[in-house]
């Protein structure tokens, strides 16, 4: 059976010990002085090569178990709804700035990036067929965790971008990073990058191509969410003309060049944790597409099973020993 494999291979070279009861004569606690004068007795010679099976039969089990027989993983290829879901996390200083506006009887609301902490949470745990990976940034990208299954790794990384923020936002990188996390993954059918930030970043124009190309080639959706500086610009302002001799805000400029990619691009912005989850929400349901999924389905550890009818054959043993104990009685 090519489909079984054994944890300890080497246990089965002992096997042949297991038929050592076969060549061994029974022992007698009776005592004749002339054997020939007995008429043959069947059922105890049947009786005798019972017990001798039994014991063969029990040690063949116990070795066979204490090989640890199983059988191989599988992966099988199922249809589900779902994406392939990079995380790409602003983890600027001014993430831990409550939003614009947030107050509660006189108290200041909910930081930035602990409602997004809170919400990605909560998205993760809807989606049951989706992989995602994970990278956060500030003034360069940190890689956390390649695209994955484990749902317990990606939660536990979601919630550790609630921590300590560092400065500046370096979107580019961020984002270089988070498209890299597809590359040599096979393509599921829908891949989505969920960029998400307070602000706009300056990209030169090296770093442009690069994301322009890597988004194309990889097939990834770009959903940016912007969660709004107090008093700042919406980038979907369009009567905005910044004034004679200067350039665009960054966050304008953004989105002006987000605008030009050949890949889906939607952006989003959010002054409060109401519109953050809104924002959430509808990426949710424009990213329940059909995808191909590998489900791994861990082989079958037999042991127990070998130790079991090992157990029922010593039981077995014990109970025709008893019955041939009484019988003498």
């Amino acid at each position: 059976m090519s489909w079984i494999f054994f944890d300890t291979p080497w246990v089965l070279w002992l096997l042949p010990l297991a038929f050592l009861p076969l060549v061994l004569d029974r022992a007698s606690n009776q005592r004749y002085s002339w054997v020939a004068m007995l008429p043959r007795d069947r059922l105890s010679d049947l009786i005798g090569w019972l017990l001798k099976g039994l014991a063969v039969l029990a040690l063949i089990f116990t070795l066979i178990g204490l090989a640890g027989p199983r059988s191989h993983q599988q992966h099988i290829q199922r249809i589900g709804v779902g994406a392939q879901i990079a995380l790409v996390l602003d983890r600027s200083a001014s993430m831990d700035d409550p939003f614009s506006g947030e107050t509660s009887n006189g108290k200041v609301g909910e930081t930035k990036s602990a409602a997004a902490s809170r919400l990605i949470t909560q998205f993760v745990k809807s989606r049951q067929n989706d992989m995602f990976g994970m990278v956060s940034f500030s003034n360069s990208a940190m890689y956390v965790l390649p695209l994955s299954e484990n749902r317990e790794a990606i939660l536990a990384a979601v919630q550790a971008t609630a921590g300590n923020a560092l400065f500046q936002t370096n979107i580019g990188s961020g984002m270089t990073s988070g498209a890299g996390l597809f590359n040599k993954v096979p393509d599921s059918g829908s891949r989505a990058m969920i960029l998400l930030s307070d602000g706009g970043g300056r990209i030169d124009a090296d770093t442009q191509q690069k994301i322009r190309d890597w988004l194309d080639n990889l097939h990834i959706g770009l959903y940016w969410i912007v969660l709004r500086q107090p008093g700042g610009l919406s980038i979907f302002d369009e009567t905005y003309k910044p004034p004679e001799d200067t350039v665009l805000p960054p966050q304008i400029e953004l989105n002006e060049f987000f605008k030009t990619l050949k890949s889906p691009f939607h952006a989003y912005e959010a002054d409060d944790p109401k519109s953050l989850a809104a924002a959430i929400a509808d990426i949710n349901q424009k990213e329940k597409k059909p995808i191909r999924y590998t489900e791994q389905i861990p082989g079958k550890d037999f042991s127990s099973a070998c130790f079991l009818i090992a157990a029922l054959m010593i039981g077995l043993l014990l109970g025709v020993k008893y019955w041939e104990v009484k019988s003498w009685d």
